[in-house]
């Protein structure tokens, strides 16, 4: 692992595609005994499951955020040619977190492996994003932790290394991999990293339905004979 973080070093924690009733609660555990913030972008699917609406009500109860991550996690909004994906895969979802979203809607796009570019979003979605008041959420660290399970912390912290607030994107899925977070979280708050709540402003393309920097290479074009 990179021995040395930036100065400084902030990080801000987020977990996608749950809540998984095998490891949220792990995860809730490990992040409350050390009195840690987070943000857990859900997905609809789970929330159906048997429990799923119970462990978010959880996670909003310790405290940390609830984000929207889609209704079903199929495919990047950017390639959905259903016209209707707005109002199916992203209002949909919101009214099924009803109170968990809290005041201020956040929106993490699903970037099918941790891809920023013009497959994350539609024009479509921007626009409902846009008009309902959104808060869009990117990121800039993704270790890839489903897929390497034991040393995704060595990606993680040379990410860290190089930025000055990282905005790490891990998944409390039934993978193995948060068995790693505790030892790389004491690892952490050993070295003094801030741990922090929000989100630097190079990862929120919009905030609060305002567009706050130009982000057309994540949006897909505008397929040729429909309006733009």
């Amino acid at each position: 692992m990179p021995d040395q973080l930036s100065d400084p070093c902030r990080l801000t924690l987020t977990f996608d595609n749950g809540p998984s009733p095998a490891v949220t609660p792990q995860v809730l555990d490990i992040l409350g005994q050390r009195q840690l913030p987070a943000t857990f972008f859900v997905v609809g699917q789970q929330l159906r499951l048997p429990g799923g609406l119970e462990l978010a009500e959880q996670v909003a109860a310790a405290g940390h955020r609830v984000g929207n991550h889609s209704m079903n996690h199929r495919i990047p909004l950017g390639d959905d040619p259903a016209t209707d994906h707005p109002q199916s895969e992203i209002a949909a979802m919101q009214r099924l977190m009803g109170d968990l979203a809290g005041d201020d809607w956040l929106f993490r796009p699903f970037g099918g492996g941790g891809n920023l570019d013009q497959h994350l979003l539609s024009h479509a979605a921007v626009d409902h994003l846009v008009a309902n008041d959104y808060t869009v959420v990117v990121w800039n660290s993704v270790p890839r932790d489903w897929i390497d399970t034991v040393t995704w912390p060595e990606r993680a912290r040379a990410d860290m290394a190089d930025l000055p607030w990282t905005v790490l994107v891990l998944h409390d899925l039934p993978t193995g991999a948060m068995d790693q977070l505790a030892d790389f979280l004491d690892r952490a708050i050993d070295e003094g990293v801030e741990f922090r709540a929000d989100y630097p402003d190079a990862c929120v393309p919009v905030r609060g339905g305002v567009v706050q920097w130009p982000f057309e290479h994540l949006v897909a074009p505008v397929p040729a004979g429909q309006p733009g």
